[in-house]
């Protein structure tokens, strides 16, 4: 089926948004948050006829659920968009909304508030349409994706659905898979001496050097071994460390925080067994060798079947409104699809396109927002079914 969706309305709204510092506060503490932006959600979303709630998983960090009600018996769907963005540093006017050549610019506008005013728009053009859906469509605007995701946690505790889209920018194509990953801590014990008493210390940093050399070796062969066909590899880097007290003084621990990048099929006990056995390699080799792992936070890779019906969904609703094929894609970052694919729900990921997320020059096409939210009402029809009911 074939709706219209409202452009100028869409792009109005994606002004108002990046308008809006909403820059995540675990971030960047002067930061104010989601409040502001999750009320213009809120008071859109409820404009447009949908039952609308706000929610604080914590004190001060707002998201928002809104409800197109089914007549009944169809599935329901979720619109999923986080509202928080990164820091604006490096960034010459952050909020301007400035539109040129049709590529809208500032904080936030491809990650991801143009998917945002897409969901937005999307819902809108199903009431105006007066198309009658069988099933719910709930629209979620999520607080803190780019930190810990309390939204969608909090969101998905409160809010039972079939199929979810994550509407993070992909440039109109399907993606069906992303990259998780594991944060492991390493420590290495020495014994704390005077520099002059080589014969009483033990260099706990020595002996991570023994660790990161493991690591070097680790790391080249993960590159270089199986890859997932949409995501590629599996990769890790030591991203921190730490050991001593002083300059002339022998370490006593060493301290190192490792990134493990894991593929769909990877779980993070795998992860911290690797890493174990390259401890347990360095124990057996010398005695005197102690140190420990700890696997301290992680997310889930996730996949989805390319035969999956909202994938299928959403492929047909690409092709009607753009006139080609989406290609199916994986993408290297974390999402939110993957806690909502572990709670069971049939999800995939396809946003606008743009550029900069992150970068200090960031935009999105004003265009593709406007055919993402066509393309949602278009999937959200065929996945939630329309109602015969008058």
């Amino acid at each position: 089926m074939s709706i219209d969706v409202d452009a100028e309305f869409i792009e109005a709204t994606l002004v108002r948004l990046v308008q809006i510092n909403s820059v995540n506060p675990i971030l960047d503490p002067a930061s104010p948050g989601e409040g502001e932006i999750a009320r213009l959600t809120a008071v859109a979303l409820n404009d447009v006829g949908l039952d609308t709630q706000t929610f604080e998983p914590e004190e001060g960090r707002v998201s928002v659920l809104g409800t197109l009600h089914g007549a009944g018996g169809g599935r329901s769907l979720m619109l999923n968009a986080h509202i928080d963005t990164v820091g604006v540093e490096g960034m010459a006017d952050p909020f301007s909304a400035t539109i040129e050549s049709g590529r809208l610019y500032g904080r936030g506008s491809f990650d991801m508030k143009g998917a945002m005013a897409a969901c937005i728009g999307a819902v809108k053009a199903l009431v105006d349409g007066g198309v009658s859906l069988a099933g719910d469509v709930v629209v979620a605007g999520v607080a803190d994706e780019e930190y810990s995701s309390i939204g969608t946690t909090d969101i998905i505790g409160r809010c039972s659905v079939d199929g979810a889209i994550v509407t993070e920018p992909t440039q109109l194509d399907l993606c069906l898979a992303h990259k998780g990953y594991v944060w492991l801590k390493v420590t290495t014990e020495g014994r704390a001496a005077h520099g002059s008493r080589f014969e009483e210390g033990v260099d706990a940093n020595l002996r991570m050097g023994r660790v990161l050399s493991e690591l070097e070796v680790l790391e080249r062969a993960l590159r270089t071994g199986e890859a997932h066909p949409l995501v590629g590899p599996p990769s890790l880097h030591a991203a921190l460390l730490n050991g001593g007290t002083g300059v002339s003084t022998y370490a006593a621990s060493s301290e190192l925080h490792i990134e493990r990048r894991t593929i769909p099929g990877e779980t993070p006990e795998d992860v911290r067994q690797e890493i174990q056995k390259i401890v347990d390699r360095l124990q057996e080799s010398d005695p005197t060798f102690k140190a420990s792992v700890d696997s301290y936070f992680a997310r889930d890779p996730f996949e989805v079947a390319p035969d999956a019906e909202i994938v299928g969904a959403v492929e047909r609703a690409v092709q009607s409104v753009t006139g080609r094929a989406p290609r199916h894609v994986g993408d290297t970052p974390w999402m939110d699809a993957a806690l909502l694919a572990a709670a069971g729900v049939e999800t995939v990921v396809i946003g606008p396109a743009g550029a900069g997320a992150h970068a200090a020059v960031e935009w999105v096409d004003v265009e593709s927002v406007v055919q993402l939210a066509g393309i949602l009402a278009e999937a959200a029809i065929e996945y939630c079914g329309v109602s015969s009911r008058k």
